[in-house]
């Protein structure tokens, strides 16, 4: 018998666009799971592969961890320069994943913040900076190559849209470049491989279905990872914790600090860093906060509605 709450939590910050997270919380026997696919993700198959790693989680089916502790980075939003720096100073992370190419911004506000950013970590932090495939592949040479200048960059991640054009700018550029929604959406994961388009995997729990199905491709696919959120709570960033610390090899701080960015969480204890690490751990689902996160009645049946599309797909 499967149980379903559905949440909404407002974001400190506008990030990817939203300003209010939604999603469902899945329980099965004592196991918890999160599917929270965006809601600007309406084709019924792309958020199949989501409900198949909430599944797992609620049943346990994890592998076992190597490691007890998780290095992760901490997200910056494209916010202003000073509010960059403060976010940056309070996080306790020496690795930083900053937001760049926001629609409305331009090269110069990007670079205040990222030089915010190196002002805040010092000399010895480390900074990524993330574009959503926002940039065309000469805009992406340039910029890269102004934003290296300025600071130093550890990678970019998905600086293209294609996956081909991906290839490209790898290709014109010297700071190594990561893959994310190449992966991640991609009907072939694996022509980042094949096309020789990427330096690092980023992967992510939920849109790809799974722990052990995470693991398969990073097996498959050959490239060091970078294990990412989807903005979860803490239980599904618990899942993302479960790959990282199952992976034979880590040699990158994580995109899972990104609790933060929410203003409340569904657990006892909610996963944020300490030290720039988290534990490898599962955190207990609070009934009282899921309560007074519980979404409206209207938002419960249209996540009811995604629900039973799902289940319609399967069969």
């Amino acid at each position: 018998m499967m149980e379903t709450h559905v949440w909404s939590i407002p974001m400190r910050t506008r990030f990817r666009g939203i300003t209010v997270r939604e999603g469902m919380l899945i329980r099965t026997g004592s196991g918890w799971g999160e599917w929270s696919p965006f809601l600007d993700y309406t084709d019924v198959a792309v958020v199949e592969p989501w409900l198949r790693a909430a599944e797992e989680a609620a049943a346990g089916d994890w592998p076992r961890p190597v490691r007890t502790s998780i290095p992760v980075n901490v997200t910056v939003p494209a916010v202003g320069p000073e509010q960059a720096h403060d976010i940056v100073g309070r996080s306790g992370c020496r690795t930083a994943k900053v937001k760049v190419g926001e629609p409305g911004q331009t090269l110069s506000d990007d670079l205040a913040r990222v030089e915010a950013v190196r002002d805040a970590l010092g000399r010895d932090g480390r900074i990524r900076v993330d574009v959503n495939g926002l940039w065309d592949v000469d805009t992406a040479v340039a910029s890269i190559g102004a934003l290296d200048r300025a600071v130093g960059l550890e990678y970019v991640e998905q600086p293209v849209a294609d996956v081909e054009d991906l290839a490209r700018v790898r290709r014109r550029v010297d700071v190594p470049i990561a893959a994310d929604e190449s992966i991640r959406r991609a009907a072939d994961p694996y022509r980042v491989r094949d096309l020789e388009a990427a330096d690092i995997a980023v992967l992510k729990v939920q849109p790809l279905g799974g722990v052990r199905a995470c693991l398969r491709i990073a097996e498959e696919i050959g490239l060091p990872v970078v294990v990412s959120s989807a903005l979860e709570t803490s239980v599904g960033i618990a899942a993302g914790v479960a790959l990282a610390a199952a992976l034979p090899e880590l040699p990158y701080a994580c995109g899972l600090a990104t609790v933060q960015l929410l203003t409340d969480d569904v657990v006892t204890r909610p996963l944020l860093p300490v030290d720039g690490e988290l534990p490898v751990t599962e955190p207990s689902v609070d009934a009282d906060r899921l309560a007074a996160l519980a979404a409206t009645e209207e938002r419960r049946a249209h996540w009811d509605a995604r629900l039973a599309a799902v289940r319609e797909f399967r069969s």
